[in-house]
Parts: structure tokens; C-alpha cells; sequence
């Protein structure tokens, strides 16, 4: 009876090593993803003042590309903190709604130093691979996942940041066109999907625009009106085209069920 113990702590430490072997398995793509895209942030932490150690921590401690892109530019442009904070805190805010979902596929009785684990590096990315397995969500599994991917972009902003500093002013400039490449390879998917958001990128662009070249507004500190803006546009789209859940009936089916005897 006593050896009983001591055998279910070997077997769970072979399952955990097998998940943590799986997660590495599944994160060394992203891991690849992540070297590539983050090279190019390192242009503009480069361009912000960053040495390559500088950008190493900060993407090694903020696994964010919108909300390290907004940290550096506003670095370069020596806003305050607050705004710094503030931006990248609405940046980053769709981690909140991953990390809730994540949550509800944990084990009850998860001890509180794993959830805060995980949650340090909630991405689109690692969020994704995570919630695609069936049943509760083993966190050795996610720690093998972030091995490989937290490297990956911390070693790929470093490597940025020492190109920008190494190579000529024009190659900067031409690589530092691939990181608004990447963004365009976010926003234009959906977009050809759903011409709302397409409609509201269309907006965006063009309130920035002249945001920038209206008199008083364009008076504002860039953070500040980068604030302003994605809080105005992202609550109006919010209260004018809210999204309907699954279970929610359309407004035609609506009409129809109230009308029925």
C-alpha cells in the first residue's frame, strides 16, 4: 500500500513529460511564426532606442505583437506612462476574453500557480492550440507550447533590433514595411469575409487621418489620440452592429415567434 503513492506520482510525471513533450511538438511552427514577425518588430524597437537585450526582455515579458508595436512607437514618440499603459492595455484587451473562455476549459480543482502560469502568455496562437483539445486543458501541455514560442519572439525581436542597428538606413526602412505587411495580414482576411469590418477598418483609416490633420486634434499627442480613437470606434461599432450570439434568433424569427399562438 505504501508504494501505491509513489507509483500514481511516477505515472503522472510520464504524463505530464509526454504533454509537455506534445506542446512543444505543436509550438515549434509557432515558434517559427514568431521569429519571423517579431524580427520585424525589432525594427521599430530599434528605431524606439532599444538595445538588443532591451527588446529581448520586453518581448520576452510582453508576448504581444499590437501591444509591444504600440509600446515601442510610443517609446520613439516619448509619451507619458499612463499613455503607454493605457494603450497597451486596449491593445492587448482581447487576451481578457481569451483568458475567460480558456478558463472554463481548465480542471476545477487546477491549483491557482498553473491558471497564473498559463495566463502569462495567453496569444492568439497558443490560445488556439490549447482550446482545439478535447477535454480540460492539461497545462504541461501549454507550458511545452510556450518553451519553444517565448524564445522564438524574444530571440527574433533581439535579432530585429540588431539588424536595424547593423544594417543600412534603406534596407531599415525597406524591413520595417513587413510589420505593416503583417498587420495587413491580420485585418484583410476578415475583411473580405465580413463587410462590416471592413467598413469599420475604413473608418478607422480615415478618422487617423485626419485626426492627424485637423487643428486641435491633431494638437494631441500621438498615444492620446490613438486612445481616443480605439475606444470611440470600437464602442460605437460595439452598440451599433452588436454581434448575435448562436442561440439568439434573427429579428425576422423573432417577429415570427411572438406572433405564434
Amino acid at each position: 500500500m505504501t508504494n501505491l503513492p509513489i507509483r500514481d506520482t511516477i505515472v503522472s510525471m510520464k504524463n505530464n513529460r509526454a504533454l509537455f513533450l506534445q506542446g512543444i511538438k505543436d509550438g515549434v511552427p509557432i515558434a517559427l511564426g514568431y521569429l519571423a514577425v517579431s524580427f520585424s518588430l525589432g525594427i521599430p524597437a530599434a528605431k524606439a532606442g532599444l538595445s538588443p537585450f532591451q527588446g529581448f526582455l520586453a518581448s520576452f515579458l510582453c508576448n504581444a505583437s499590437a501591444g509591444e508595436y504600440a509600446g515601442f512607437t510610443m517609446i520613439a514618440a516619448q509619451v507619458s506612462y499612463w499613455e503607454m499603459a493605457l494603450a497597451t492595455l486596449i491593445a492587448n484587451a482581447r487576451y481578457f476574453l481569451m483568458s475567460c473562455a480558456e478558463s472554463q476549459r481548465m480542471a476545477p480543482d487546477l491549483k491557482l500557480r498553473h491558471r497564473l502560469l498559463i495566463g502569462f502568455d495567453v496569444t492568439d496562437e497558443i490560445f488556439g492550440i490549447s482550446i482545439a483539445r478535447e477535454g480540460d486543458i492539461p497545462p504541461w501541455y501549454v507550458y511545452g507550447a510556450m518553451a519553444v514560442a517565448i524564445p522564438g519572439w524574444s530571440v527574433g525581436t533581439a535579432i530585429g533590433i540588431f539588424a536595424g542597428e547593423v544594417l543600412p538606413a534603406r534596407a531599415v526602412s525597406a524591413l520595417s514595411v513587413a510589420l505593416f505587411g503583417m498587420f495587413f495580414a491580420i485585418i484583410i482576411p476578415p475583411a473580405r469575409k465580413d463587410k462590416l469590418i471592413a467598413g469599420i477598418i475604413l473608418v478607422c483609416f480615415t478618422l487617423s487621418y485626419l485626426c492627424s490633420v485637423l487643428p486641435v486634434v491633431c494638437g494631441l499627442p500621438e498615444g492620446t489620440r490613438t486612445i481616443i480613437l480605439a475606444v470611440v470606434i470600437s464602442a460605437a461599432a460595439a452598440l451599433l452592429f452588436p454581434r448575435k450570439t448562436e442561440d439568439e434568433p434573427a429579428p425576422e424569427e423573432a417577429r415570427r415567434e411572438e406572433a405564434a399562438p
